[in-house]
């Protein structure tokens, strides 16, 4: 990964998203709105549409295809990565090496499948014009506890920490970890 690419990847990512949000933006507020309460924890495009009286039709389809575009793109890419990792990790020769590769891939494997997964579930489906409670507990996978979950993820790669955790879940007879043996 050069400078320049990385910047570009970056650069791309901001420019992306003004630009989105930009365009959902000005779709909205051609709407006309009934209600002022929203009924999900966050402020966003899909449960602010359901309040509208007017057809939401173009602005449902518009919020799945920026979905489909933005998520099914940067996932592309990141999958096109892990290829190149793969093929990669193939050519280490040492057994201790690929295994410690492929055990740093996993972790990020699990943060981007749980992440992707959510969002995708709660941005491309069809819409029954009604919020459901589905949807509500993705927006608050996707937002909060995913990223919670990230440093706990990343941090159980660490034997200390995986020891001493272990340690901790036994001594309040809570579980065994045997889910942890990455």
């Amino acid at each position: 990964m050069t400078i320049k690419t990385c910047t570009i990847l970056v650069v791309a990512s901001y420019f992306t998203a003004v630009i989105q949000a930009a365009i959902q933006t000005g779709f909205t507020f051609s709407l006309i709105f009934c209600d002022a309460t929203i009924n999900h924890f966050i402020c966003d495009a899909l449960p602010l549409i359901r309040l509208s009286c007017s057809s939401t039709v173009l602005n449902e389809l518009l919020i799945s295809i920026c979905a489909a575009l933005i998520g099914g793109g940067s996932l592309l890419i990141i999958l096109i990565s892990y290829i190149f990792i793969v093929t990669t990790v193939v050519k280490i020769p040492s057994s201790q090496g690929k295994k410690k590769a492929f055990s740093t891939c996993a972790s990020h494997l699990l943060c981007v499948t749980l992440f992707y997964g959510t969002v995708l579930f709660n941005y491309i489906h069809p819409s029954s014009g009604i919020l459901s409670r589905h949807e509500i507990v993705a927006s608050v996978l996707y937002t909060m506890v995913i990223p919670m979950l990230n440093p706990i993820i990343y941090s159980l790669r660490n034997k200390e920490v995986r020891r001493n955790m272990q340690q901790l879940l036994r001594q309040r007879n809570i579980v065994d970890l045997w889910l942890i043996t990455f």
